[in-house]
């Protein structure tokens, strides 16, 4: 995370003992080493969180694709059918200049 080699962090302790002293220097060493590990948990967390909300978003629109994909075949379908539906009416439907009765038959022979 930082580039702070051996020589830098010797001078920080140098530093600190001179003007913590050496009673607060453990104290003040903890406490800064109990922030950083709550700092680094916290980082943790959050990066956790933002790539489980991406893969959910991956995930989501993964199975937008796949539903849409899947519908299309259904509504060609579903238009065939219309279509078939309407074709068959057309031929069902008598002519408007046939007679009504015409081509039936009674049940009785006459």
């Amino acid at each position: 995370m930082f580039d702070i080699g051996f020589s830098e962090l010797l001078l920080v302790g140098v530093v600190g003992l001179l003007v913590l002293g050496p009673e607060r220097l453990p104290q003040a060493a903890r406490a800064a080493g109990l922030w950083l590990g709550r700092f680094r948990a916290t980082v943790q967390r959050f990066t956790a969180d933002i790539d489980r909300e991406l893969k959910a978003e991956e995930l989501r629109q993964t199975l937008r694709e796949e539903a849409s994909r899947l519908t299309e075949p259904l509504q060609d379908l579903q238009q065939d059918v219309s279509a078939a539906g309407a074709d068959l009416g057309a031929a069902i439907k008598p002519p408007p200049d046939a007679p009504v009765n015409a081509g039936k038959t009674s049940v009785d022979g006459n």
